[in-house]
């Protein structure tokens, strides 16, 4: 493993680093990296696992954790460098290229997607936008072209796509993951209320977003319950 001079491994040791890393540690390493990139648009050098932490809402304990498992450790007293660091956990994340990205589904959800620019700032090319309704297929998106949902299998091979963003109905989602699964995409978002079946070896994150709504529903609803009971309690107090 090679080090820089602030003790965090170059990108070259990031392959193996990253083999048998724990979900919740990938889950918090595009928060890393968001922050880090914010440190060094800001002309942040080095940075401290304290103020690291606090700006992806994590402890210190964790982060630390989280980077030592990938082989990052930075000086005692001076901290991590922000350059190399956030360049390793790009490599962990694989984002050293470009992806190729294909969106299914050209409803408002899917429309929205396709014109998001975060995108591409991270490094997610949209190649494709693919959809079942002739009433969308042909029009262009911002320089992209809608086509038909029937073509998508061709345009994975020739144009080299690797992850499908699914923004259909529910009931077409699972036609879509198999036809994406069947031309060799094998990592799949899925913004369809729905589960999908694939095959072992296909990685499907699920994005749903009435299901966010509902669990923030539950905390907001649970909070106004704890502040009657409160009121409740400290009326009882006076009253005594």
């Amino acid at each position: 493993m090679t080090t820089t001079g602030e003790g965090t491994p170059t990108p070259d040791a990031a392959p193996a680093a990253a083999a048998d890393l724990p979900a919740a540690t990938v889950r918090r390493l595009p928060e890393y990296l968001r922050a880090l990139g914010t440190l060094s648009e800001s002309g942040v050098e080095t940075v401290s696992s304290e103020t690291l932490a606090a700006a992806t809402g994590v402890n210190s304990a964790m982060l630390r954790k989280d980077l030592s498992q990938l082989g990052a450790s930075g000086m005692r007293g001076v901290g991590y460098n922000v350059t190399a660091l956030a360049t390793h956990i790009a490599g962990v994340l694989g984002l050293t290229q470009d992806s190729r990205v294909a969106i299914i589904g050209l409803g408002h959800l899917g429309q929205a997607l396709a014109r998001y620019p975060g995108f591409s700032e991270r490094g997610f090319d949209i190649v494709g936008l693919f959809d079942a309704d002739q009433g969308i297929i042909g029009r262009d998106l911002d320089g992209i072209p809608v086509r038909d949902v029937a073509l998508l299998a061709q345009a994975v091979r020739d144009e080299g796509i690797n992850i499908g963003v699914i923004a259909t109905p529910g009931a077409a989602a699972q036609h879509v993951a198999d036809l994406l699964v069947d031309a060799g995409v094998t990592s799949i978002l899925n913004f369809a209320p729905c589960v999908l079946a694939v095959p072992a070896g296909v990685v499907v994150r699920k994005v749903d977003l009435a299901v966010e709504l509902q669990i923030l529903s539950f905390h907001e609803h649970h909070k106004t319950i704890g502040l009657q009971a409160d009121q409740y309690r400290k009326t009882q107090a006076n009253t005594a």
